[in-house]
């Protein structure tokens, strides 16, 4: 079976070709361009799917013969799999797939599968970072005696995460992660997440929220961890914010469009809450002259939970893992697309 696999700027094509091992005619190709231009493309994407960015040539050029195809950020729009007629397998390398073009590989025939979970500890650990970071001002000191200070007066709250609820929106692969790595701060745990079973919540000692608003209400942390989707575009806003405690702190290492980002600015701004630990913006990098990079109540990250050489390599791993699949079974039963298949 030809696979080819595509590298990016994050995951190099040789870390497929070491996880898919010996017994496959496996080919490479490279996506072209500097770290952060495709990250810019993923951002475009990510609001206008797959086909708002040309399909690379270099790609275009590779394909054809591919009957799996391997990849994490690059583009896979309408145009690629339709120049590559043999393909019958997109194994992205990454949870996310609006990179990726599902409804035209669906008619297609091909199964697209995601790799669920790959990143689960790196992004559970940089919530715990910026929890700390905020809750102990580690980010604000640091900069005051890099610029010549000594700082000790800060905003918000000085608490320890001992004994503090933390509220989470949604509960999938990150927050069992989360509970586990959170478990020695014998930290109040809930979640609200109508598509957990109580059974799961319940197994990693987390108490199901009755409803979005009680999290914000009761939370003293605030962590956001639900997909993207049409229902979920913005679902928290204003309303929430008014919810939480004034000395409470919100944290998004998820997605930015989830969140009224102009209703958050205007909580932090005016001090209704002690502040935030931020990975995601709806602009990325931020501009220079964005105001977020003005508030003194913000630890702000860039965009890197997922990034870690850890995760990579699980990615790499699951992605050969579905590759082996389609090889020994004809299919891939955790294709996002399999029931439409008949796999």
């Amino acid at each position: 079976m030809i696979t080819v696999v595509v590298g990016d700027q994050f995951i190099p094509a040789a870390h497929y070709v070491e996880a898919l091992g010996d017994g496959l005619d496996v080919r490479t190709a490279t996506w072209a361009g500097a770290k952060g231009e495709q990250h810019a493309l993923q951002q475009v994407m990510e609001q206008d799917g797959p086909n708002g960015v040309p399909p690379p040539a270099e790609l275009l050029a590779a394909v054809e013969p591919a009957e799996a195809l391997c990849l994490h950020f690059a583009p896979v729009s309408a145009a690629l799999i339709a120049a590559a007629p043999k393909l019958r397998l997109i194994a992205v390398a990454r949870s996310g797939l609006e990179n990726v073009d599902v409804e035209a590989a669906t008619a297609a025939g091909v199964g697209v599968v995601p790799a669920h979970g790959r990143n689960a500890g790196a992004v559970a650990e940089l919530q715990l970072a910026l929890m700390l970071a905020e809750a102990r001002d580690v980010a604000r000191a640091d900069a005051s005696v890099k610029t010549g200070g000594w700082r000790k007066e800060f905003p918000g709250t000085r608490v320890e995460l001992a004994g503090r609820t933390v509220g989470m929106v949604g509960f999938g692969h990150v927050g069992r992660v989360f509970a586990q790595r959170v478990a020695g701060f014998g930290c109040r745990l809930l979640a609200y997440d109508p598509y957990t079973p109580d059974a799961a919540l319940a197994a990693s000692g987390v108490e199901r929220a009755a409803d979005l608003d009680h999290v914000f209400a009761d939370g003293d942390f605030v962590l956001v961890q639900a997909r993207l989707t049409p229902e979920t575009s913005r679902f928290i806003g204003e309303a929430q914010f008014r919810l939480m405690k004034p000395t409470a702190y919100f944290v998004n290492v998820s997605r930015s469009r989830l969140v009224d980002s102009s209703a958050l600015y205007s909580a932090l701004a005016a001090g209704r809450i002690a502040g935030a630990g931020l990975d995601v913006f709806d602009s990325e990098p931020l501009p220079a002259d964005s105001p977020w990079r003005t508030l003194d109540n913000v630890t702000i990250t860039t965009h890197f939970g997922g990034d870690t050489e850890d995760t990579n390599r699980t990615s790499t791993r699951l992605v050969a893992e579905a590759v082996a699949e389609l090889a020994t079974t004809g299919r891939v039963a955790r294709a996002v697309n399999a029931a439409a298949l008949g796999w």
